[in-house]
């Protein structure tokens, strides 16, 4: 018995060899929200609440330029008109470039919207939106954002729902150049989240709470002091990493069934032209 014991424990611990564990207290800073954003038990779950005075929020300790970012979410239950939780990179300045994850509460019922857009020197206008295919406020669900030189892809539990690829030699700009820190927070934008502005927030459902889990960083590569962590390229395939097939067809199922707006096919927003990437991609 006490060789199967010890034959287990080798087998487990040979397994967790080379596993990074997301840890909040290590990777991130609690930047706003007096006390409504909070980091629980060992650190590996963080939760943000919303109430009639404040939303919370908090940002990684480290920039960084490329990486494959993932993390699990919990959104607001219920009655989340409203409400936006918010999962993002973001870089500083007015030339800034961002890539964004935005859920839009909802009714009671009704579904989430999932809000993404892309900013690259400081000119964003870039949304597409979908619906989701479970109940984002049931369980956690992993999002996950992969950053490199060709191309960014969103990903809902490794399913790709967007992609934005460089298309730089046809002279549009692409984030390559500014390091950017993830961010993360919880606020109210009853002025234009739910239904256009039209559901407002009921606060007699506050505070309201979305709960982040499992945190991974390990894929990411940080910049500091003008260096990058990544040194060997070739080691990191995640770094030159495209759709396959495979993916492909899943970003088509995803685009079909559950896109409810693409700014690339809006000619009503943009009476002079689509935007150059719209037609060459």
């Amino acid at each position: 018995m006490a060789s199967k014991r010890f034959l287990w424990v080798c087998v487990l611990v040979t397994s967790l060899v080379g596993v990074v564990v997301g840890n909040f207290y290590r990777d991130v800073v609690i930047t706003w929200g007096d006390g409504r954003a909070k980091i629980v038990g060992n650190g590996n779950l963080l939760t943000l609440s919303l109430d009639k005075f404040s939303g919370s929020g908090f940002q990684s300790k480290n920039e960084y330029l490329f990486g494959r970012i993932d993390m699990q979410i919990k959104l607001v239950p219920g009655n989340s008109a409203g409400t936006v939780t918010a999962y993002y990179l973001s870089s500083e300045g007015a030339t800034h470039d961002e890539i964004d994850f935005e859920f839009l509460g909802n009714l009671s019922g009704q579904p989430y919207l999932v809000h993404t857009n892309i900013y690259t020197r400081g000119k964003g206008d870039r949304e597409q939106q979908f619906y989701l295919w479970f109940d984002p406020t049931q369980d956690f669900h992993t999002y996950s954002i992969l950053w490199n030189p060709r191309i960014i892809i969103f990903y809902v539990d490794g399913t790709p729902i967007r992609v934005f690829r460089n298309m730089e030699s046809k002279g549009i700009p692409y984030p390559k150049s500014q390091p950017m820190r993830l961010y993360a927070s919880l606020w109210n934008a009853d002025d234009w989240a739910t239904q256009g502005g039209r559901v407002k927030t009921d606060w007699s459902y506050a505070p309201f709470t979305a709960s982040f889990r499992n945190l991974q960083l390990a894929k990411a590569c940080v910049w500091s002091n003008g260096v990058s962590s990544c040194k060997n390229s070739s080691s990191l395939p995640w770094l030159s990493q495209e759709l396959d097939a495979s993916s492909q067809a899943r970003l088509q199922w995803v685009q079909e069934k559950y896109m409810v707006y693409n700014y690339c096919t809006d000619l009503k927003r943009f009476p002079q032209g689509l935007p150059p990437e719209c037609t060459l991609s």
